[in-house]
């Protein structure tokens, strides 16, 4: 299935897809018994609207699924995307509308709660699980959706139910020393539903019958005997985690760097119930643009519709492969630099040796879910170059608009033939109308940089409208050379060039642009800040 020079490279890759992967290998030298797949599990509490985070989880291990497959010459491989929706809800998410009804039903299991959105869902569990696999099926993941309820409830886990009864008290052993005194007093690892108020309770229990599945309890002051079978009660976090790495076989799993305590303690109780504790990669958390974690009952996160708004796809694969192991910024600011690199790093692609090739995200993204183009593929115009048009434009540019300027750069242009740039130019008018034009403030000019842009404005009446990028660059770059101007480097030329006629303290090759949008333009925005001088 795949060359043996994939194999050897893959095995020895540092790229940390490769190297995850062969936590597995040493984990089932042989393949796993019985011709069995390896299993890759990611884990969703709906208790508030998904957002990038959770994808993340699913994409990176997706990423090390799909390296494993290589470094083990095409072993089977499955992934279940799980989403723990028997949790009691214990807050209103901050984000979702219908705030009494959520109050009222405080504490039930999320699968078991009305949908706020009256969406027409099951539940509020169901419309969230439904969010999230619509974008994870638009995304093309190839997994499989697991919800709690449903496993609970059908009877799947009674009999890892069952077993938690039988070894209660060496869970008990493990959880209470690293519990406050005042949890030691009322933890269990069971959390029986109460028939009375439909809550998830958190009350002591005693084991009654393990075999078949009966705890006593208290619930508003009376003594209860009840099944734990059935979906008529779930696990705590930690235990539960541990019964669903038992009760599905899961061989790996990542998690946030906040879950690094309930990784240790899952795995003991997940050996105490005589399985074994699934491969980990333990990642660093995302934060917001003010450095505060993100947090789906904040919504101070990103949605995935807000980054697909703006970017694509494959910018936000490219944003999420890098370092995992490092804290980074989640917010829309981002985004036009990650959409750009995807692009850089893929047309690197073909000129790569095999080993840089293991190492480039743009190479791993291609293949996480079949990708069938061309690896080197390219844009004939940046993202960042789009934007500087775009804010140029105006708030009120249409797509018409950009392409006709887009007609000055790239031959035969159309949105048919170009279909990842025309996806790009809906983003760009959405970015420009919402972050740009809102703000957008063009400087006048100093002394000695109106004198430099009346020298730019001369030496564009003499070019052509069909004068090169390039040619055009270069004489850009001799303006910004000349001693008369004062400038002590090429980089506050080219500031004030992006100050004074594009309003951003950032932008493009200046050629590029005064290619794409015309010498005769450009001289009219030129024109428009030595008025304003």
């Amino acid at each position: 299935m795949f060359d043996e020079a994939l194999i050897a490279a893959a095995r020895v890759s540092k790229s940390w897809p490769f190297q995850e992967a062969m936590k597995l290998v040493k984990r089932y030298p042989d393949g796993k018994p019985g011709g069995e797949p390896v299993l890759f599990e990611t884990g969703y509490g709906p208790s508030g609207l998904p957002h990038i985070g959770t994808f993340q989880e699913v994409l990176r291990t997706t990423l090390v699924r799909r390296a494993y497959e290589i470094v083990s010459g095409g072993a089977p491989t499955r992934l279940v995307a799980f989403s723990d929706d028997m949790d009691g809800l214990r807050k209103v998410p901050d984000n979702v509308p219908n705030k009494a009804l959520m109050e009222a039903n405080l504490g039930k299991p999320l699968s078991r709660i009305p949908d706020p959105f009256a969406a027409g869902f099951q539940s509020f569990a169901h419309h969230n699980n439904a969010m999230l696999r619509d974008f994870l099926d638009r995304y093309g993941f190839d997994y499989e959706f697991v919800a709690a309820s449903d496993r609970y409830n059908s009877g799947a886990f009674d009999d890892a139910l069952r077993l938690v009864l039988e070894r209660y008290q060496a869970i008990m052993d493990i959880m209470l020393p690293t519990l406050r005194a005042e949890r030691q007093a009322t933890y269990s690892p069971v959390l029986p539903i109460s028939d009375k108020s439909g809550a998830v309770l958190q009350v002591p229990v005693e084991v009654v019958d393990a075999a078949n599945g009966i705890v006593r309890f208290e619930d508003e002051g009376e003594t209860v005997e009840q099944s734990i079978l059935g979906g008529k009660a779930k696990l705590q976090w930690k235990v539960d985690w541990a019964m669903r790495w038992f009760a599905l076989g899961v061989d790996y799993e990542m998690c946030g760097k906040d879950l690094t305590d309930s990784v240790t303690q899952s795995g003991r109780i997940v050996r105490a119930l005589g399985g074994r504790m699934p491969e980990n990669m333990i990642y660093e958390l995302f934060l917001d643009e003010n450095g505060e974690k993100i947090s789906k009952s904040k919504g101070n996160g990103l949605t995935i519709d807000e980054w697909l708004t703006y970017g694509t796809e494959e910018s936000l694969g490219f944003y999420l492969f890098r370092e995992p192991k490092s804290a980074k910024s989640l917010h829309v600011g981002i985004i036009p630099r990650a959409v750009d690199e995807y692009w850089q790093f893929r047309a690197k692609i073909p000129d790569q040796p095999l080993e840089q090739q293991l190492g480039n995200p743009a190479w791993h993204l291609l293949r996480a879910n079949g990708y069938k183009g061309g690896d080197g593929d390219t844009l004939p115009v940046s993202y960042g170059l789009l934007l500087n048009l775009v804010s140029v434009l105006g708030a009120g540019a249409t797509r018409e608009q950009v392409w006709s300027y887009l007609g000055n750069y790239i031959p035969d242009a159309d949105p048919a033939r170009y279909p990842d740039l025309e996806a790009l130019v809906d983003r760009a008018l959405a970015y420009n109308r919402d972050f740009v034009a809102p703000t957008l403030s063009r400087r006048a000019p100093s002394g000695n940089e109106a004198a430099a842009l009346r020298a730019l404005d001369a030496m564009l009446e003499k070019m052509p409208e069909s004068a090169s990028a390039e040619d055009l660059q270069t004489e850009v770059y001799e303006i910004g050379k000349r001693e008369e101007f004062g400038f002590e480097s090429l980089r506050d030329w080219f500031r004030a060039l992006y100050e004074t006629l594009l309003g951003s303290s950032q932008g493009p090759r200046m050629g590029s642009f005064i290619a794409l949008y015309g010498v005769a333009n450009t001289r009219k925005l030129i024109a428009e800040a030595l008025a304003a001088a």
